[in-house]
């Protein structure tokens, strides 16, 4: 009796062994996803941040082009249409970001997988009364 006991709770100890280690390697794999997901959102943000830079100064100098170039009969007009169409480039770009930012993310997408699929082979293991 003492020997079914002990083969009893050996065999427990091992499984239970067996899903710490499952769970060690999926917290390993959230971990690992977290730190992918960080390192590319500070390159996009670095990128971003470096583009909208560019961009600020190729806007002024442009305003400023088309300003002096229209200088004697047509600076208000340039002035008007250059502040309309940044307006309306402006609006498109915030509903672009609005758009994205609502689409949700896949942010550990491969670990809930990994997961779901640990709990069917769980579920497949185990043994169906008969009915």
């Amino acid at each position: 009796m003492a020997g079914a006991n002990s083969g009893l709770f050996g065999q427990l100890q091992q499984s239970l062994g067996t899903v710490i280690e499952l769970l060690r390697l999926r917290l390993a794999l959230l971990g690992t996803e977290l730190g992918l997901e960080k390192q590319r959102l500070a390159v996009g943000l670095f990128w971003g941040a470096c583009a909208l830079l560019s961009l600020t100064v190729a806007a002024v100098l442009f305003c400023g082009f088309v300003i002096l170039l229209l200088w004697d009969g047509y600076r208000l007009a340039a002035v008007g249409v250059l502040a309309l169409l940044f307006l309306a480039g402006g609006w498109l770009m915030l509903k672009a970001a609005q758009r994205q930012l609502s689409a949700g993310s896949n942010l550990f997408s491969v670990s809930l997988a990994e997961l779901e699929r640990d709990r069917d082979s769980f579920t497949a293991a185990t043994p169906h009364e008969p009915q």
